[in-house]
């Protein structure tokens, strides 16, 4: 589809296909019509133009949102014409209105095309040749030196400028917005094109537009995920797509594609993978399916594709974006920003808000594959304890099964006992979590293996294509079947065996693997079958599929069937009705951050993984899926005591943290290293748990309003010489407060980072800089990562200890940090830590603190907790350039309890009860 469309305004004012204008605007009068680089906006030019692209989804992902800063208006060489009433067209006048020029293959367009712009004419990863290319009808013109095509080179093979595409037959106002018929006007090189396309462009609301491309006469699968659906027509006018030039519209039965260009090579995300957080524009592909294996400066809007088949995504130089997927819908959904934190905050306003984890998920968790049963446990746990390590939940790998079977236990041999352990660690405050897997095991005598011989009377497993039976792949146990989790006795299926195996083990969360599905073999122990829905005519890098569930075709079952990570209301029952859980899955998609976390999946113990692990967890923040970390120290090899230490500095920073490595390594819990590690990684720790009460708000603010509890530092400071901060992956933010800079390297004590124009507070000496933004060489102790405190902001903290069960009952403290106009703010959510409706229920508490004129406040914005006493101690204000004279608390004159020195206030032994409301007034 060539040209832009334009985002309705509430005056209808909208979309345009190619020099088809539906009540637009703008609009170009020159004959090229193709956008230039003086693009404006009330008069601005030549600014800041950045993309985020962001395919979030099972894996390796399958959806996709656009972030863009910069967004634009497309002014034309000749003329900018201002359309200030709605434009009638009527369809007799749209017929030969081509949205790409007519192939003409006896003269193609293809010599004036930079190599840059070329696009992919032929995106299957083999076969290419100068006769399959031109009966194609693109231009084949080799590029470089190399005879062979890969990934990442200049097509041989692209589109022409005049390449046909589809044509507006007629232009009508629907509810909340406009629908144009398209009609293909040659056959593509793709087997059974649709032939007419609808095009709808609705509302949402005042920031969010629908646009959904579809064949009206016949039904196509659409991702069964519900999203919250609005109407409006209050919409601010906005440029939306601009795909003129790029690679065409094509909808055949499986091959989907679209191509519009960016405005900037500044492209983040797409899907979870292993690689830098800047995508390289150098022709990049990303295959997506789950699998083993501008208005002003710095604005920014958002894409988000609704499709859950095999799909790829391509980046070029120009830069534009081509998606390419092998059926559904092109259902896309465009957030209007402005700022990247609302982008965010729209985006998951519409797939649904992140859940509330409990307040112990936030602790320390440990993990590994081969503990060697209950023995091997204890010693764990017991060494952990006796080195006053903090520490809130165990976790137990497959080897804590009988024979790798779900929901059992080795009960006769390495594992008896275990129940005790469970019990002991909740005697103790903590608490304990077991590995899942999807795959059932039908290969168990008939009467001996309950959750299969049920899930056949309950007709759940993914069957044949025929029905006859569940089709079988092979995993963990053998030879296993896989549950339909969209079949309507799945739910109670998976609920009836988690309860009855928590009434003998009772868990705390469940960690759900291996749920792309994974697959030891290819297809199932029959093979591929040979069809063309297991063979399309195009199809990413990957394997082939199962066979369809019971409301999806095979392709979509690697990005659906994470579902079996979403918790219900039955398994709320399992752990007493009223208390939040977790579930952390390794596959997931849109929506999967309202009910769960992630772990960026198996990794190793190398250098290069601390690396790779902060994009990874930057990336699923933007993706609404804030309770993700990684295996820390490593789960791969054997880590070594820096390494670890290090990695435990860094890991003390992620939503989710978790240590955990594989069967046959050394142990790697921080108890089992020398002193002076541990020492080392009990202070990160103890760090950590210090800042829980800022993490938990964080969490709570992302619960209910959306904003990423990771942030890049682009998102906080989106101006910056060079733009430097979009290019920093690094460092990362918690919050607006925080700027975590770890080291990512053996044997470095300073490295190269980014300070932002801000006053900046050390964590650990309490020194300030008033940056002017500049890259720098930081200091990188051993004993800590360097941490910087923003000017500006009040943290809640409390003081540590080994749990947090036990933390919880301990005074908490203030870290308040000025600017340099000696203001300040920050909040603070509390809560029981557990309850699964404190929010929905009024029970919780919210304060928020305010500095101003050398005077500290409180105010209660909510008081719905009273479970427990919430007593602030101390108070340290950061920045305090003269030595005050006095100190009153709420009215009360202090003459002893506070210290001055270093521009550092300190008043201690408070008993304020933080519920009421709060003055501190220091005069100098």
């Amino acid at each position: 589809m060539a040209q832009m469309i334009k985002v309705p305004s509430e005056k209808y004012k909208y979309f345009r296909l190619n020099d088809v204008h539906a009540h637009s605007p703008i609009y170009c009068e020159s004959e090229s019509r193709r956008p230039i680089n003086s693009w404006t906006q009330n008069g601005r030019k030549n600014f800041v133009k950045t993309i985020i692209t962001i395919l979030a989804a099972c894996g390796l992902g399958v959806t996709g949102i656009l972030f863009a800063f910069g967004v634009f208006d497309l002014q034309c060489q000749e003329s900018a014409v201002s359309v200030t009433s709605p434009v009638t067209v009527n369809a007799s006048n749209l017929n030969n209105q081509l949205l790409l020029p007519a192939l003409n293959i006896d003269a193609p367009q293809c010599g004036n095309i930079p190599q840059e712009s070329r696009q992919d004419c032929w995106p299957e990863e083999k076969g290419t040749s100068q006769q399959g290319c031109e009966a194609r009808g693109c231009c084949w013109l080799p590029a470089g030196f190399s005879m062979k095509r890969r990934l990442g080179n200049v097509p041989w093979c692209f589109y022409p400028t005049n390449y046909n595409g589809y044509m507006v037959t007629s232009v009508e106002k629907i509810t909340a917005g406009t629908r144009a018929q398209l009609q293909l006007s040659r056959p593509s090189s793709w087997p059974n094109d649709v032939q007419k396309l609808y095009v709808d462009i609705v509302s949402e609301t005042k920031t969010r537009l629908n646009v959904k491309i579809y064949d009206p006469a016949n039904t196509r699968y659409e991702v069964p995920v519900t999203l919250n659906k609005e109407q409006t027509t209050d919409f601010t006018d906005f440029d939306v797509f601009s795909s003129m030039g790029q690679a065409p519209l094509m909808f055949a039965d499986q091959f989907l594609q679209f191509g519009t260009q960016l405005s900037s090579k500044y492209i983040y995300g797409l899907g979870e993978h292993r690689g830098a957080f800047l995508v390289s524009t150098n022709w990049t592909k990303m295959a997506f399916w789950a699998r083993d294996e501008p208005p002003s400066n710095h604005d920014a809007h958002g894409v988000f594709l609704v499709n859950s088949n095999a799909m790829e995504v391509e980046v070029t130089p120009e830069p534009s974006v081509i998606y390419r997927t092998t059926g559904g819908i092109l259902d896309f959904y465009i957030f209007t920003g402005p700022s990247p934190d609302n982008v965010v905050q729209q985006y998951t306003q519409l797939i649904g808000r992140p859940f509330m984890p409990p307040y112990w998920a936030l602790g320390f968790h440990l993990c590994r594959w081969g503990y060697g049963g209950t023995a091997g446990l204890k010693t764990v746990i017991k060494r952990m304890r006796d080195a006053n390590m903090p520490y809130d939940t165990q976790w137990n790998d497959i080897d804590y099964m009988r024979d790798h079977l779900d929901w059992t236990y080795d009960s006769t041999h390495q594992f008896r006992g275990l129940p005790d352990v469970v019990q002991d660690l909740h005697d103790h405050g903590q608490h304990y979590i077991m590995i899942i897997d999807p795959g059932i095991s039908n290969s168990q005598p008939k009467g001996t293996y309950i959750p299969y011989d049920d899930g056949l009377k309950r007709n759940v497993f993914i069957k044949t294509p025929d029905g006859s039976q569940p089709i079988i792949g092979k995993v963990w146990p053998g030879t296993t079947a896989y549950p339909d989790f969209y079949h309507p006795n799945a739910s109670d299926y998976w609920y009836t065996h988690a309860k009855a195996y928590h009434d003998i083990v009772p868990f705390d969360g469940i960690w759900i693997d291996m749920n792309e599905p994974s697959n030891f073999v290819a297809g199932s122990t029959a093979g591929c079958p040979n069809n063309n829905l297991e063979n399309p005519p195009w199809l990413p890098p990957g394997r082939c599929v199962p066979p369809p569930a019971s409301t999806s075709p095979p392709t979509t079952i690697f990005t659906v069937f994470m579902d079996t990570a979403r918790p219900s209301p039955q398994n709320n029952k399992i752990l007493g009705g009223n208390k939040r859980s977790i579930v952390i899955s390794r596959s997931t998609f849109p929506t999967t951050g309202v009910h769960s976390g992630h772990w960026l999946g198996d990794n190793n113990a190398k250098w290069d993984d601390t690396y790779y692990s902060i994009p990874g967890i930057m990336n699923f923040n933007l993706f609404g899926i804030p309770l993700v970390g990684a295996d820390i120290c490593g789960f791969n090899g054997n880590s070594n005591p820096e390494l670890c230490m290090r990695w435990m500095q860094l890991g003390a920073f992620y939503p989710f943290m978790r240590n955990h490595n594989t069967i046959g390594n050394k142990d790697q819990d921080p108890a089992s290293f020398d002193t002076a590690t541990q020492d080392k990684m009990r202070d990160a720790l103890l760090l950590r748990y210090k800042l829980l009460p800022y993490l938990y708000t964080l969490f709570y603010i992302n619960h209910v309003e959306g904003t990423p509890v990771i942030r890049p530092i682009f998102f906080q400071y989106p101006e910056s010489a060079y733009n430097v901060s979009y290019m920093v992956d690094t460092q990362f933010m918690w919050g607006d407060a925080l700027l975590v800079t770890p080291t990512t390297s053996q044997n470095t004590y300073k490295g190269l980072a980014y300070l932002p124009k801000d006053r900046w507070y050390d964590w650990f000496n309490q020194s300030y800089i008033d940056s002017a933004g500049y890259m720098g060489d930081f200091d990188l102790p051993m004993e800590h990562i360097n941490l910087q405190v923003r000017g500006g902001v009040v943290i809640p903290l409390q003081a540590p200890n080994v749990t947090t069960t036990l933390s919880r009952k301990n005074p908490f403290s203030l870290l308040v940090t000025l600017t340099s106009t000696g203001s300040a703010k920050g909040r603070m959510y509390w809560d029981d830590g557990e309850s699964l409706n404190s929010i929905s229920d009024k029970k919780y508490n919210l304060i928020n603190f305010n500095v101003s004129q050398h005077m500290l406040s409180s105010e209660v914005v909510y008081r719905g907790y009273t479970g427990e006493v919430i007593t602030l101690e101390h108070i340290t204000i950061l920045g305090v350039e003269i030595a005050p004279t006095s100190i009153t608390v709420n009215g009360q004159v202090l003459t002893a309890g506070y210290t001055y020195k270093n521009k550092v206030l300190e008043i201690n032994s408070l008993t304020v009860d933080l519920l009421q409301p709060l003055t501190i007034n220091w005069t100098v």
